[in-house]
């Protein structure tokens, strides 16, 4: 039981009094309290549904005019944001500096804890200017306590220098950055399995949020063909493998006439579906394409529909 007046205003550093035992629990006891407490968090998610939804329109709207989606955290949460930047040109075939991660410490703090720098508002202003944040960028800071100085700190940077900003925690956000930020998401998952451990619970409902906002911002900016992954890079032979049968299964032609397409087009699936189902040249797809502001569908029809 916690002592009177010690109650952590932060969600996140608050004890739960469902593990209070969890120390002399055992493996399968863990286990299945872990996964019980995990099953809490895709709801949590679902009830920030509407802000996230809000969230994705911002990027869509800078990816539009050219600008940027710029994730800045610190420890786990500046990790998974990180994480989900790099995933998005091997996934989605963007550029590096579309989608951003930044992390207090720096690089080095990716494999190697920084815990310190956390609280240097200083570089966190810094690493806005270093960016050179414009109007054009979405810059969304990442605080599963809401509490963290760098983050508020580039928040606070960004906005000055024009850029729609958001703010995504799982803890009650501080008034000063709700204030400041054009979106607001709050996914309150409760206190850890382990007090104040926000790898877990909040870390999951983390990754969560940042893979709906990053994969609809993609969605709406015409990187897939239905639900097909059609703007990824083959930079291994399983993408190779996965490209060709995109274009088997969006055009209906066999491995052999997926290869030949994908190399007429030099190396483009999206090209290389508009090319087969319209039958024509690269020069003549790259054009539809062009006129269709990238997205397939407009360029080539519908995909074929999906069988079970």
């Amino acid at each position: 039981m916690s002592t009177p007046g010690f109650l952590d205003p932060r969600l996140t550093e608050r004890r739960n009094p469902r593990s209070e035992r969890v120390d002399v629990a055992s493996s399968l006891e863990i286990v299945d309290l872990m996964n019980a407490e995990d099953r809490s968090v895709p709801d949590a998610v679902h009830r920030a549904r509407e802000e996230l939804a809000r969230a994705i329109d911002l990027v869509v709207e800078a990816f539009g005019a050219g600008g940027r989606l710029v994730y800045v955290g610190a420890g786990t949460s500046g990790r998974l944001g990180v994480l989900d930047a790099t995933e998005c040109p091997p996934t989605f075939g963007t550029p590096p500096e579309m989608v951003v991660g930044v992390i207090a410490g720096g690089r080095a703090a990716l494999d190697k804890s920084q815990e310190g720098a956390e609280d240097d508002e200083a570089a966190g202003a810094e690493a806005m200017n270093e960016l050179t944040v414009s109007e054009r960028d979405v810059v969304m800071g990442i605080a599963a306590s809401g509490t963290t100085p760098f983050v508020s700190a580039a928040l606070s940077r960004a906005r000055e220098l024009g850029a729609r900003t958001a703010f995504l925690t799982c803890s009650n956000p501080p008034e000063e950055i709700a204030a400041m930020v054009d979106v607001m998401l709050a996914i309150p998952v409760g206190p850890e399995v382990v007090t104040g451990s926000t790898r877990l619970k909040a870390g999951t409902a983390t990754k969560l949020a940042l893979n709906t906002i990053t994969t609809g911002a993609m969605l709406r900016s015409g990187k897939a063909y239905g639900n097909l992954m059609v703007d990824l890079v083959a930079l291994s032979e399983k993408l190779r493998d996965r490209g060709e049968r995109i274009v088997m299964e969006a055009c209906s032609v066999d491995r052999a006439g997926a290869r030949r397409a994908i190399e007429d087009a030099a190396g483009s699936v999206k090209l290389a579906i508009v090319m087969v189902r319209r039958d024509v040249d690269a020069a003549t797809g790259r054009e539809l394409l062009e006129e269709a502001g990238g997205f397939v569908r407009r360029a080539a029809g519908d995909p074929p529909a999906v069988t079970e």
